[in-house]
């Protein structure tokens, strides 16, 4: 009986079993054949469908197993954190002496000086200002770079570019090329997991995509709640059912695997379904932080007055223990109600005090334990947000965006602790000395894991695609 598609709704894949379908397959497949051996096309990407999360060969010895990003949403002021600068206490409320670039408001003010008062502290006399003075106790573990340069001072376009190296959307995110590069330890666990403190970067999800990478690289989002990933919880009325279902469906998708032969999708979907399984019993277990002491609670903050210090520091509890069980990357997001993120375009000193009691202890307490622990040398730890602040006021009390120069900072595996990279100018607006753009940073996170930027890529669209695109650099001097 001849199939009569017209009135159907189209949501199936053809099984293209025609006599004229097989001989357009053989005919392009053929094709195919030639014209990559005419290019000597040796660089396809892979055939990981076995197993997409097992763990893969690095090209060269790693110093860091698993990165932990602490992304600091909005922006936070380099010259009011990790960057001092006393032309600006010498030239507080007065026009600002150097010509200005457009801003994202053009609402320019005076120069203004930062609220915070800077220490050197450690062997390496690193100044810290008092907005972080848990994290400035670690100072000998940070390679600090101050001379940041992004290419976008808008949020989406920031956040996609710090997260995928380009600044639309639709491409791979960082954790998603690591795990199409590296695999993972953990197969109970995803790969990439995003601790949501409560706050989505402007961009979306798509700041945590695969892209044109197989689906099964995208990041899982692990809300602030219990439990964290929704439908977690087994529906059927014992183990011994579930696991009867399941068997009947992993042998319903092999056999559609074997109809469809390769595709993406189906593949990608059975690799997270069958995940999906195994989290059922692993993350309960994760999240439940009875057996963590006490102490180790109090020390990340948990049995804080301030609510968000308690969100935040639970975040980074669980990201030591993800470390522990061999999840490559990790990303944690900002809590919410501190005054719209980092993103303080008036009411700085409220905003950025908020926002630093949030994570400070926090993030303190958790360098201090995968120190303890024996993990800081294989973890790579990367605090940074999508751009910076400009050192004039916008209005009277806030900072606008700037993207022409800030600070981040880096720790553990690999890392030369005790160092400051690069420079501003003297007012710390534009950075003047030894400029670090977005692509340098992935290409240098990457090396500590393994991984030539150059090396990995993955066919798409008649071209191989990378993270760092046709960019980037190892910032070498800070390694160790």
């Amino acid at each position: 009986m001849p199939r009569n598609t017209d009135h159907h709704c189209r949501r199936y894949l053809s099984l293209n079993g025609t006599r004229r379908d097989m001989l357009t397959k053989c005919a392009t497949g053929f094709g195919a054949v030639a014209l990559a051996g005419l290019l000597n096309d040796a660089q396809a990407a892979p055939d990981r469908s076995t197993n997409p999360f097992a763990p893969k060969e690095t090209h060269f010895d790693a110093k860091a197993r698993s990165v932990i990003f602490l992304y600091m949403d909005g922006g936070v002021s380099q010259v009011d954190s990790f960057d001092p600068k006393p032309r600006l206490d010498e030239q507080d409320g007065k026009p600002f002496p150097v010509k200005t670039e457009p801003t994202q408001f053009n609402n320019i003010g005076n120069t203004l000086a930062s609220p915070w008062k800077f220490q050197q502290y450690g062997e390496s006399g690193i100044p810290v200002s008092d907005l972080f003075p848990h994290v400035a106790k670690h100072v000998d573990d940070l390679a600090v770079i101050r001379s940041m340069v992004s290419n976008f001072p808008e949020h989406t376009n920031a956040n996609y570019f710090l997260h995928t190296g380009h600044g639309q959307q639709g491409r791979p995110s960082m954790g998603a090329w690591f795990g199409y590069g590296l695999g993972t330890e953990c197969q109970d666990l995803p790969h990439y997991v995003i601790l949501n403190g409560g706050l989505i970067p402007p961009g979306g999800l798509d700041n945590f995509g695969s892209g044109f990478l197989p689906a099964s690289y995208q990041g899982s989002v692990f809300a602030n709640s219990n439990p964290p990933v929704a439908d977690i919880k087994r529906r059927e009325a014992s183990d011994a059912l579930q696991r009867r279902k399941l068997d009947l469906i992993r042998t319903l998708d092999q056999k559609t695997l074997e109809r469809y032969q390769h595709n993406d999708q189906i593949e990608s979907a059975i690799a997270n379904y069958e995940l999906a399984a195994r989290m059922q019993m692993a993350v309960p277990e994760l999240t439940n932080l009875q057996n963590e002491t006490q102490e180790t609670q109090s020390a990340y903050g948990m049995h804080d007055e301030f609510k968000n210090t308690q969100t935040f520091g639970r975040q980074c509890l669980i990201a030591r223990r993800l470390v522990e069980r061999g999840v490559r990357f990790i990303q944690l997001t900002c809590p919410g109600g501190n005054g719209d993120r980092w993103d303080q375009h008036s009411n700085l000193k409220d905003g950025h005090t908020k926002n630093a009691k949030s994570v400070d202890q926090p993030i303190a307490a958790l360098l201090a334990d995968l120190k303890e622990r024996g993990l800081l040398d294989s973890t790579l730890v990367v605090f940074t947000g999508e751009f910076g602040r400009t050192p004039f006021a916008q209005g009277k009390d806030g900072r606008d965006h700037n993207q022409y120069g800030f600070s981040l900072w880096l720790a553990g595996g690999g890392v030369k602790g005790g160092t400051v990279y690069g420079a501003t100018d003297e007012f710390g607006y534009k950075a003047v000395e030894n400029k670090v753009e977005i692509h340098d940073l992935h290409a240098t996170m990457l090396h500590l894991c393994g991984v030539d930027h150059e090396r990995q890529t993955y066919r798409f669209s008649g071209r191989d695609m990378r993270l760092t695109d046709v960019h980037g650099h190892v910032v070498k001097d800070v390694l160790a």
